[in-house]
């Protein structure tokens, strides 16, 4: 997921029940209640198991559902109003916990993700490949982005996206071997080669490397 106000992740609640601190958690894909939405990105949720509201939850829900079921302690960002959510067990949210740190990082990718699309139109003639190379070197971004900033590099003619492809593990085997049959293209249209010994580029016609000095 991707937090467009990242300041709810400064935010702190602290249970009104247990005074514990409640974690911050992806809302539920729906809605139980009245199926409009949370109208939040993040729900602040008290998981401590010896919070008597969860831990008395259990018998009153038998009484009054009749089913297995208890409460937890829930917040909206920017509010300290008391809210209940029914779960069904003590695992319920365990899983949808948010670190900080990783969705600020997953924020700050998906945001050069979308800059660098934004800007493969214009890139050639700003004689700018750090988008392509942007799309091509992150692996959680959108395939078909992947793919129209690969058939860029023949047009840029810039061997110096050789290194950075080369030491990079692809996650796609196809992308891989695209990006493979391109390199070699650029290599050829520049009369260059890549030193088998130390793998800097030479001359095409070279005999011996001109870095590590190995006879070809």
């Amino acid at each position: 997921m991707n937090i467009q106000n990242l300041s709810v992740l400064d935010e702190e609640h602290i249970c009104p029940t247990c005074k514990t601190i409640m974690s911050c958690c992806e809302v539920p894909p729906v809605h139980v209640g009245d199926g409009l939405g949370w109208g939040s990105e993040v729900l602040f949720i008290c998981l401590n198991n010896d919070c008597p509201t969860f831990r008395n939850g259990w018998d009153k829900v038998d009484v009054e559902y009749g089913h297995k079921a208890s409460f937890r302690n829930m917040q909206l960002p920017g509010s300290t109003e008391e809210n209940v959510m029914m779960v069904a067990s003590e695992l319920a949210f365990t899983g949808s916990i948010i670190d900080p740190k990783e969705m600020r990082e997953q924020n700050e990718r998906y945001m050069a993700e979308k800059k660098a699309l934004a800007a493969l139109e214009t890139c050639l003639q700003d004689k700018d490949i750090t988008p392509v190379m942007t799309l091509i070197l992150d692996e959680a971004a959108n395939i078909s982005s992947r793919q129209q900033a690969i058939d860029l590099l023949i047009e840029f003619n810039d061997l110096s996206c050789i290194d950075a492809i080369r030491n990079h593990t692809f996650n796609k085997t196809d992308l891989e071997q695209k990006c493979k049959l391109i390199i070699s293209q650029l290599l050829k249209d520049n009369f260059k080669k890549e030193c088998p010994h130390c793998a800097e580029l030479i001359k095409a016609q070279a005999k011996k490397c001109m870095h590590c000095n190995t006879d070809l």
